[in-house]
């Protein structure tokens, strides 16, 4: 999972130091190249034997020992990611206002590579003011805070700040840094969302769709080592788009346009917003008033945007299109595959509970030219995303 991978860890005073060491035996069991650093407060916590040991390379702790200087800039350098586990109240501290008292800060200050922390602290401590200003303000330097944990704590006590667990550390760095495949380097460009038809400066026409499937092949993509430009409609979904291209739109006619602006460069388009198919002919300038019992309104058709990449799509292309469906799934997902000239296409039911707009979960089949229909069961979105990802990895570039 790590083979020939670069990784240093700066190990904290905390007595969460203790997961450090299962840390280090994992990550250098899946082949990465492990160099330790400790604060002085962390030696009371573990043993550098230990550590030094496991990641059978010599802990470091002191800008100057027996050894001569440790040139940390090329430490900062010389890494592919660092890693803080666990970061201590005070090292957070430290890193906010830019200190450089000890090695381990002067390695994080002089870092070219992403830096990750797994904060570990107590619960009133993790909650004070100053320490989510700090939590900010590294975040805002482009560092990158693990989540921490709801449990027993070491004060007794039972709440927020355990640091992450060796596993979830290990598996945040294989998704975010080093997951790539087929399907690393690819420009891919993916669709999510709503689009919203204005019927006046007030009213529009839409639909239920919350965005959270095609954001969740977004970031999946993005996390096997594609350059992701994600087209989104209007949705209030708070989620993780750090290094993912945003272009925000609210029509059908505003996606049609980006899209078919970006497409030439894009290896893989995924189009998963649910676009209205129809647009009001004339939109007022001002609000509408209830002035009548009835409104009439006349409509006309959207642009197909699915169909325009599928016309002008070039070998090595792919495009996979999505179909929710009512009835008649099956025969209604191949029609679309066929007259959209698409490569894949991926059916999802509104017969099927759990499935379709605003859920966390989704079911899908997927339709190809390529042999017999893939169906998956129940499952979230992110790992749906997975099984698209996994899907247009061996279908296309095995």
């Amino acid at each position: 999972m790590f083979k020939g991978k670069k990784i240093v860890l700066g190990i904290t005073g905390s007595i969460a130091a203790y997961k450090a060491v299962l840390l280090v035996r994992l990550l250098v069991k899946e082949g990465a190249e492990v160099k330790v650093i400790m604060t002085p407060s962390a030696r009371d916590f573990v043993s550098p034997l230990t550590l030094s040991t496991l990641s059978k390379q010599p802990v470091l702790s002191e800008m100057f020992d027996e050894q001569g200087w440790t040139n940390h800039v090329m430490l900062g350098r010389w890494a592919d990611v660092m890693v803080i586990a666990p970061l201590s109240c005070h090292t957070l501290s430290g890193m906010a206002r830019g200190a450089c008292d000890n090695l381990l800060l002067a390695v994080y200050l002089s870092a070219t590579c992403p830096v990750v922390v797994a904060p570990a602290m107590d619960e009133d401590m993790w909650k004070h003011p100053a320490t989510r200003e700090n939590i900010k303000k590294i975040e805002s330097f482009g560092n990158l805070v693990m989540p921490v944990g709801n449990g027993e704590l070491a004060s007794g006590l039972t709440g927020e700040g355990r640091m992450a667990e060796p596993e979830e550390i290990a598996k945040f760095l294989h998704e975010r840094f080093f997951l790539t495949g087929p399907i690393g380097g690819k420009n891919v460009l993916v669709t999510a969302g709503p689009t919203y038809e204005a019927i006046d400066p007030v009213r529009f026409i839409g639909n239920h769709s919350s965005g959270k499937m095609g954001i969740a092949i977004a970031r999946e993509m993005k996390a096997r080592g594609a350059k992701v430009k994600l087209i989104l409609g209007p949705t209030n979904v708070d989620e993780n788009l750090d290094g993912i291209e945003v272009t925000r739109v609210q029509s059908a006619k505003e996606m049609y346009h980006v899209c078919n602006e970006l497409f030439e460069n894009i290896d893989i388009a995924i189009m998963a917003a649910a676009v209205a198919d129809y647009r009001p002919e004339q939109v007022a300038s001002q609000k509408i008033k209830k002035t009548k019992d009835t409104m009439e309104l006349h409509l006309v058709k959207n642009p197909d945007i699915l169909k325009s990449l599928g016309e002008k799509k070039k070998n090595g292309q792919v495009v996979v299109g999505f179909a929710l469906e009512t009835m008649n799934e099956e025969a209604s997902a191949k029609q679309k595959l066929i007259s959209k000239n698409a490569d894949l296409m991926v059916m999802n039911s509104l017969n099927d509970a759990g499935a379709g707009f605003g859920h966390d979960t989704n079911k899908i089949t997927i339709y190809s030219n390529k042999g017999e229909p893939i169906e998956f069961g129940l499952r979230s979105k992110k790992q749906v995303a997975g099984d698209i990802a996994d899907t247009i990895s061996k279908l296309f570039y095995a």
